[in-house]
Order: structure tokens, then C-alpha cells, then sequence
């Protein structure tokens, strides 16, 4: 490499890095005053007072001062200042709010330390003290500090006010609507403005916003919602359902069970809006209030479903969770013990008042701790069941591994719906399963292995992890098609696997590219017959049955 002069920011001359200076500009939406053309003129007009020279700007636009999270233009200046690439010996801020409303005033400190820190001078041009240190200066910049986080406070509790005055009116005063709805704006005669989009927002104080029904194939599907949620009484297969029928919804994403239960829960359907239950107040954090906190207004817009169906299917939900101390867990199991004669799993789950069998191993450990406190001795082995969390593991790991297989030999996956389970090109499942082993009745019958199935498994492959004796690890891997009609509960020995066409593999490399190789040739299959008709469709102006023309 050669002598080269090569001129570095950090290594500028010491008299022209003083003279140079970066501003920092912020505006949030409150007032008028502090728009970053505002700001700019002032921070210009004090830098050309001081003979210094604006070489960098920072700005954040439409963000709060309450936080630094969201903040991107400070969050840069700081870094830049810490790693000590900057060329500038001054930052020029309009006034102490601009530089953050923090609500601790040592936050606000901290960040103009970590300036002078690196040699760099923060200025405040629009105030009436010079940031020079004094003491003067400091016992006016904090009271300024802790002013402007003040006014965040005195103004969070009016917009907070106002907020709740509005929705008792039946106004809907902030937030998204649900699916199916739309956020309509009418002004202070309550005539209609127009359909606000997604982030549209208002910006007069006399207009508002109604919630009016939305599109009418989503109301549609809102109705069918809580009607087939009534049949099924379960979330997950309602949504399987929707992503089956390629239903879409504003996420752009699939649907979920907590998308579905969102909607199920929803006031808003039956013509309430329900205001309050939870709050960010100050962005600080998240707080769920108590149900006598909401604000309810009842009838303030056109109901999609009918009352009693909504209130049929929150009454399955809310009695479906029972919130129980462990003592009184132990109490209703025994009881049922007693009146059974017996406990399992199947029972634990279909005896309304009992915690479900998930709730149970989360606070017992496992099902056969939670036998151990009963002083009940099952005739099923339950070892399966200590050892689910590592085989949960690797299911998922190899759900991730065929899914990324498929992907790279050209196929388009989605979610399916399920746990450890996607569609590839929007027709065939893949699930993945272990099938765990369970020994004969008697000495002279061979071994078994069940697979656990979720209802409505549409059709596709089921790829099992085989586990082996005692299900202490691996044996191998099977694949056996789905024709949408399973039961539950597969099982199969090891002399039926052949009848049941029940492919087996050694490893899971050897799985993978079975799978693959069974969807590419689907695929391939599919396309074949489309480009057959279409050569059909033109060969057929050749052939004639009836006499040559001359």
C-alpha cells in the first residue's frame, strides 16, 4: 500500500471538528410548534449565531419522548458517539422536551453524559440557559427534565379522560376493530366522513369514529365462526378449517386458535364496544384492569351474531378454564377416583371441574407423580409420558428438516394448522408423530406401536419417530399415507406394518428423501395431465372423421 493521505472522520484537525456540529430534530403529533421545520430554523439560526457549521442531522418523526426503544434517530446519534465515529464536536437540540420527556429524569441525564463523555457538547438552542456546566444551568435543566416529563403525565391523563368520555357514547377511541368490521368517520353531527383504512387516523377534535359492519363475505365467516365453533367446541379445528378453505384475513397470515378465539370472545359482534380492559399508560407497562374498570356501551352498532349464540359459546369457554390451587386438584382427583374406581387420562379430560391432563404435568411434574400423591397404582405403563418432552424436540426438529427439504426440491409449503405439521402446495399434509412402543397383552403376542393422531387429519403422510423398547430411543422411522379418515389412535406390529403400508427407515436422512421424493412426484403427476389436454386441445383441428375437403 502506498503513502496515500487517506482523511479519516475521527481524525480530523482539532479546530475544524469544533466548529462542526450535528442537530437533532424529534417531533411527535402534539403540537405544531415542534415540527421538524420549526425546529430546524431555530437550531440553524442559533448554530449561525455561534459560527458553527451543520454537518450531520438526526431526526425522528411521529415518536414519542417518553421512550428511546422506538426512538431510531437518537438511538443512531448515541452510537455513533460511543463508537467514536463522529465529526462534530457539538449536538444542537431545539429544546430539553425535544431531547426526551423521559418519566425518570436521570434517563434524560444519562443520555447527554454519554456525550460529553466522548468531548461532544449537547446544546439546547430555544432555552434561556447556556448548557455550560454552571450550577446555575443545571438546577434549570433539571427542573425542565423533570417539566417535560410532567407534561406526559398531565397530558396522558386527559387523553385518558376524554378517551372514556367517548366511548361511553359508543365512539371507538382507539385501537384496531375486529374481523368482519370497519372503522368508519363521521364528524360532530355524526355524519359519515368516510372508511378509514388501516393507519388512517383522525385529526380534527370534533370528528370520530363508529365501528360499522365491514365486508359481507367476512361477516359471513364471522357468523360461521361461532356457529361451527358450537359443533366442534374447539378453536384449533375451526381454524384448520378456515386455512383448508383458504380463507384469508388481514394478517395475511394463517389462522390460528388464538385468532379464533379472539373473535369468539368479541363484544363488538353482538353490538357492544368494551373499552379500558387493559392500558399502556406512559408506555411503561402493559396492565389488564379488573372487569369493574371497563367501560361497556351496549347497542352502539349493528350485531352480527345473535345473543344467545355468543353467549352459549363464552359460556363453554369460561366453564372450560378452572382456576384451582394444587390442594383443591388433589381433592377433586381423589374424588373422582373414588367414584370411578379408576383414573385416566381420558377421564382427567372429559370430567367437567378437573384441570386437562397439560395443567396437571405442569404442576405435578407428570401424570405418574400426580398417581404417586392419589396412591393410585394404574394397569397402564405411563413411562411414555416422562420422556414426551424430548421426542416433542426432535418431532419438531424433524418437522423443520422436511419442511426445508421440500422447500429446496421446489414445493410451497404453509402451515397446517397443527402442531408439527404443514401443507405442501396447499393440498397435501405432512404430519410428524412418534410412535411409541407398547408391549404385548401376553407373553406369546409381539409388541406394538401406537401413533397419536389429532382429529380431521386431512390426507397426506404421517411421518412417525419409532421409539423403541420402554421408549428410552429411537428404533427407526416410519411413513404411512392419510386418506383424511384416521383414527385417533394408529397402532401396528411389527408383522402388520407390511399390510398397512408402512414404510420403514433407518435414519432420518432416508425419511426426508422418501417424503420428498413422494411429493416432487405428486407434483410432477398433477402437472402431467394439464399438459396432455393441452396438447390434446390442439391436436384435435387435425383430425377429421367426415370426408377430405378439396
Amino acid at each position: 500500500m502506498g503513502n496515500e493521505l487517506i482523511v479519516r472522520k475521527s481524525s480530523l484537525p482539532t479546530a475544524l471538528s469544533a466548529r462542526r456540529a450535528a442537530q437533532y430534530v424529534r417531533m411527535s403529533t402534539e403540537r405544531q410548534q415542534y415540527s421538524i421545520q420549526n425546529q430546524a430554523a431555530a437550531i440553524a439560526a442559533y448554530a449561525h449565531a455561534h459560527n458553527l457549521t451543520i454537518v450531520r442531522t438526526y431526526r425522528d418523526e411521529g415518536e414519542s419522548g417518553l421512550l428511546i426503544k422506538n426512538r431510531a434517530g437518537l438511538t443512531q446519534l448515541l452510537e455513533d458517539v460511543q463508537a467514536g465515529e463522529t465529526d462534530f464536536a457539538h449536538v444542537l437540540v431545539y429544546d430539553v422536551s425535544r431531547w426526551g420527556r423521559f418519566q425518570d429524569a436521570d434517563e434524560s441525564a444519562h443520555y447527554e453524559f454519554i456525550c460529553k463523555r466522548a468531548g461532544i457538547r449537547v446544546a439546547y438552542c430555544a432555552e434561556q440557559f447556556d448548557n455550560d456546566g454552571s450550577m446555575l444551568a443545571s438546577i434549570v435543566k433539571n427542573i425542565k427534565r423533570v417539566m417535560a416529563a410532567e407534561y406526559s403525565r398531565e397530558l396522558s391523563a386527559k387523553v385518558y379522560a376524554g378517551q372514556c368520555r367517548f366511548a361511553r357514547l359508543g365512539y371507538k377511541p382507539c385501537g384496531k376493530v375486529g374481523y368482519g368490521l370497519v372503522r368508519e368517520l363521521v364528524d360532530e353531527k355524526d355524519q359519515s366522513k368516510g372508511i378509514l383504512k388501516k393507519g388512517d387516523r383522525k385529526y380534527l377534535t370534533t370528528d370520530h369514529i363508529r365501528v360499522r359492519l365491514g365486508d359481507p363475505h367476512e361477516v359471513a365467516i364471522v357468523r360461521w365462526i361461532f356457529t361451527r365453533f358450537l359443533e366442534v367446541k374447539c378453536e384449533t379445528v375451526v381454524a384448520w378449517e378456515l386455512n383448508k378453505n383458504a380463507v384469508p384475513n388481514r394478517t395475511a397470515k394463517p389462522w390460528t386458535r388464538v385468532m379464533v378465539g379472539a373473535i369468539l370472545r368479541d363484544e363488538t359482534y353482538i353490538g357492544n364496544l368494551v373499552f379500558n380492559r387493559r392500558s399502556w399508560k406512559l408506555r411503561q407497562t402493559r396492565t389488564y384492569n379488573p372487569p369493574d374498570q371497563w367501560i361497556r356501551a351496549e347497542g352502539c352498532l349493528e350485531p352480527i351474531v345473535d345473543r344467545d349464540l355468543f353467549l352459549k359459546a363464552n359460556k363453554f369457554i369460561s366453564e372450560r378454564r378452572v382456576d384451582l390451587s394444587e390442594e383443591e386438584m388433589i381433592v377433586r382427583l381423589r374424588r373422582t377416583l373414588l367414584q370411578n374406581g379408576r383414573l385416566s387420562i381420558s377421564i382427567i379430560e372429559h370430567t367437567p371441574g378437573l384441570p386437562c391432563v397439560a395443567t396437571c404435568q405442569t404442576h405435578f411434574g407428570s401424570i405418574r407423580n400426580l398417581y404417586r400423591l392419589l396412591g393410585y397404582t394404574p394397569k397402564r405403563n405411563y413411562e411414555f409420558l416422562e420422556s414426551r418432552p424430548i421426542w416433542s424436540e426432535q418431532k419438531t426438529m424433524l418437522a423443520s428438516r422436511i419442511r426445508s427439504a421440500t422447500r429446496r426440491a421446489g414445493c410451497r409449503t404453509s402451515t397446517g394448522g397443527w402442531t408439527d405439521s404443514f401443507r405442501v402446495n396447499g393440498s397435501t399434509c405432512v404430519s410428524v408423530r412418534a410412535a411409541r412402543w407398547t408391549p404385548g397383552k401376553e407373553e406369546a403376542h409381539s409388541p406394538h406401536w401406537a401413533i397419536q393422531c389429532d382429529s380431521h387429519v386431512p390426507a397426506g403422510w404421517i411421518a412417525a419417530i419409532r421409539l423403541s423398547e420402554h421408549n428410552k430411543g429411537v428404533l427407526d422411522y416410519v411413513l404411512l399415507p392419510t386418506d383424511g379418515k384416521v383414527k385417533r389412535t394408529i397402532r401396528f406390529s411389527e408383522s402388520a406394518r407390511g399390510r398397512h403400508d408402512i414404510a420403514c427407515f433407518k435414519t432420518a436422512d432416508a425419511l426426508v428423501r422418501a417424503i420428498t421424493r413422494r411429493l416432487t412426484r405428486k407434483m410432477s403427476f398433477q402437472a402431467t395431465p394439464t399438459t396432455r389436454s393441452k396438447q390434446s386441445r390442439v391436436s384435435q383441428p387435425r383430425s377429421r372423421s367426415g370426408p377430405a375437403r378439396r
